[in-house]
């Protein structure tokens, strides 16, 4: 019962860090936008 929890919780860290790296990938993408808007001008 003790490793079935353990490896649940390794899961959820393991997809907690996908999220979080696709999510910074798309923040990456949203502040080079505004930067190239705010150059442009």
């Amino acid at each position: 019962m003790e490793l079935v929890i353990k490896l649940f919780i390794l899961i959820s860290l393991i997809l907690a860090l996908y999220v979080l790296i696709r999510n910074f990938d798309v923040l990456k993408i949203i502040l080079i936008y505004f930067k190239d808007l705010l150059f442009r001008k």
